[in-house]
């Protein structure tokens, strides 16, 4: 997403770190075991949170993700490259220079099975495709993906199952009790929305830079509203899906996304950030992945979680996702939809009339649904067009904002069509 200032300031310090954060680990900060007493806790929290607010201070975000761990995956992936497109190519130009004036890391176009154009700019442009990506918010959908494994493998019984069956510390609590796996997923579990911490003590603070954040989020974390009555962005919701992973299944959460997921589909691995060495990793955000990896969780959910013949996610998981609830209709289970159109989107509550992305008209097609995190990383999913398209890079600069409706418009608009073929229809303009 874009986030103006004003939304910044209510949701730093998550925004401060999904902005941007070295993908080098720092020096050791916790023992490799996952032991550490409280008063070590506190030290590093500490210093985590002077690194943060001196970063602040500077307009960056958190020097260094510490400790990573590994996210293990294919040696190569099983991508195919198309000699020949029916997307115009005039068109597919146009798009990489849209996304190469914006901060852009990678743009890739993939299409009738395979991938139709591939770029690696800025910071990319030495590694390619080896590069990895700070998910940011694109951890939310890849998280939304696990908790469908699970289902599909029997670890969690629905999506309605309470979330209290993994995180017992909530059981006989008359209101977290209530909170249900799906609420996790589609931000509407009452848990306080996104914002400033105003000091080390706060829980937006420790929810985030604590070496046992998960605890901190179970147990101290604020609750504002009856669960499933309101939907609130928050990362605390994304982030509780790795310890209801880890209880759920006796795996560690990368773990289960290695073995689980990237392995299955042929997908590269990378990085993720442990909360401490042998501790919890995050799940809102601070995952690196090569581009190609989160193309290729759009393809399985453009193949309605198949892979390879092999289905990874329960029948109908994916058109779950991509439904909305009343509380926003733009919002589904980790991923964002078309819904009726508007101009300007954001990630918080649809009353709150600040951080929108420009969508300067309405989708081509109105079944799209997408990726979309802060520094408008997006991954466009087209069902009707067997199309995926993938943006990774930084926030783009004040001067040419990221128009979320462009690129795929531009493409869909693009694509030559036989008389047999799906013609898409456009989300409507009211």
């Amino acid at each position: 997403m874009i986030y103006s200032r004003k939304i910044a300031a209510l949701i730093v310090p998550f925004a401060l770190v999904l902005g941007g954060c070295s993908q080098k680990p720092g020096p050791k900060t916790a023992s490799d075991a996952g032991v550490i007493s409280n008063a070590e806790a506190e030290a590093v929290y500490l210093k985590r949170y002077e690194a943060q607010q001196n970063a602040a201070i500077a307009g960056g975000g958190l020097p260094a993700y510490d400790p990573l761990a590994k996210v293990g995956g294919a040696a190569k992936d099983n991508l195919q490259i198309a000699t020949k497109t029916r997307i115009d190519v005039d068109a597919l130009e146009a798009g990489k220079q849209f996304a190469a004036v914006r901060n852009s890391s990678a743009f890739i176009v993939y299409h009738d099975g395979k991938i139709a154009s591939e770029a690696y700019l800025g910071p990319a442009s030495k590694e390619g495709a080896d590069y990895l990506v700070n998910a940011k918010s694109l951890a939310k959908p890849i998280s939304a993906i696990m908790v469908g494994r699970a289902i599909q493998q029997g670890y969690i019984k629905s999506l309605d199952q309470p979330a209290a069956d993994f995180l017992t510390e909530w059981k006989g609590d008359p209101k977290r009790s209530k909170i249900l796996i799906r609420h996790l997923l589609d931000m509407r579990t009452g848990l306080a929305p996104q914002a400033q911490g105003k000091g080390p003590e706060d829980p937006m603070n420790r929810a985030y830079l604590h070496p046992r954040h998960d605890e901190e989020i179970i147990k101290n974390y604020p609750l504002m509203n009856e669960p499933g009555s309101r939907y609130e962005y928050a990362n605390a919701n994304s982030e509780l899906v790795a310890p209801v992973i880890e209880r759920a299944t006796g795996r560690k959460y990368h773990d289960y996304l290695t073995e689980q997921l990237l392995l299955p589909m042929g997908a590269r691995g990378g990085t993720i950030w442990m909360n401490r060495k042998g501790g919890t990793p995050h799940s809102g955000c601070c995952v690196q992945l090569p581009a190609r990896t989160y193309l290729q969780f759009g393809i399985l959910l453009l193949n309605d979680g198949v892979v390879g013949g092999k289905r990874l996610l329960p029948e109908g998981y994916v058109a779950k996702m991509r439904t909305a609830t009343k509380e926003n209709p733009h919002a589904g289970l980790g991923v964002w939809i078309a819904g009726p159109y508007v101009k300007g989107r954001g990630p918080l509550n649809p009353s709150v009339d600040v951080g929108k992305t420009l969508h300067s008209e309405p989708y081509a097609d109105k079944g799209l649904f997408l990726f979309d995190g802060n520094g408008s990383q997006v991954v466009y999913i087209v069902p009707s067009q067997n199309l995926v398209i993938v943006r990774t890079g930084g926030r783009p600069p004040k001067d040419k904002p990221w128009d979320n409706s462009y690129i795929p418009n531009l493409i869909i608009n693009a694509i030559e069509r036989g008389p047999d073929d799906t013609v898409p229809v456009p989300q409507k303009r009211d």
